[in-house]
């Protein structure tokens, strides 16, 4: 019972607020518990916002698609999805049991029982990704953070978008130093990726939906593909 309470009170709960940007009226709040702990899944990161902005900008192209988050951690991105009318699937790695922890956290504090919340790790084909259903969007913030896991990430990438030849690759990344690049590797993997202007969803601000974040890191858009779909 100590443990539990413990536990509660290391978690921070933060509001964000996404509108329409020519019909403020039309909005979309999303809380998301924090937890005060050093793992990378634990926050919401520059990244996430950006994401969900693109997300909310285009739910009407969501509405009724199959989405999975791959690298969820707090699942901003995904649980935006999940209330413009996606069936959505979070997915973190399978050796990190308190990032899947945290993504069951998240859904019950917005009210959503039926999202799935599975483990994949990136690089390993288990039988979780073997058994996920035909998916429309795959989504992922950070998730090029350690340059170490670059490939395993893209190993994963690779095998879902193969798996679904119509499925594209939502993702943001920081820039974080120019001597870190994907360019290679997603020739490598036969992968193709059309760069999206912050600009385009209104993203492009030091603020987003009533948070300080991105603030003034440097954050991409892409949408990747197989090549050969």
């Amino acid at each position: 019972m100590e443990n539990r309470a413990t536990e509660m009170s290391n978690i921070v709960q933060k509001s964000f607020t996404f509108e329409e940007y020519e019909d403020p009226k039309q909005s979309l709040n999303v809380s998301i518990p924090e937890v005060l702990d050093p793992q990378y899944g634990m926050h919401v990161w520059p990244c996430a916002v950006v994401l969900a902005q693109y997300v909310w900008t285009h739910r009407e192209e969501l509405m009724h698609k199959t989405v999975l988050e791959l690298g969820a951690g707090v699942s901003l991105p995904g649980v935006v999805a999940a209330k413009c009318g996606a069936q959505v699937i979070l997915s973190d790695s399978a050796e990190l049991p308190l990032c899947l922890e945290n993504c069951r956290r998240t859904c019950e504090v917005n009210e959503l029982p039926n999202v799935l919340v599975v483990g994949i790790t990136w690089g390993e084909v288990s039988p979780d990704i073997l058994l996920l259903p035909p998916l429309d969007i795959i989504l992922g913030s950070d998730v090029f953070y350690e340059p170490q896991d670059f490939e395993n990430v893209l190993v994963t990438i690779s095998f879902l978008l193969r798996k679904n030849p119509e499925a594209q690759f939502w993702t943001t990344y920081q820039e974080r130093s120019t001597d870190w690049s994907i360019e290679a590797l997603l020739h490598k993997w036969n992968l193709k990726c059309l760069n999206i202007p912050l600009e385009k969803f209104h993203a492009n601000k030091d603020q987003l939906a009533g948070s300080t974040l991105p603030g003034s890191h440097t954050v991409q858009m892409i949408i990747t593909e197989d090549k050969e779909s």
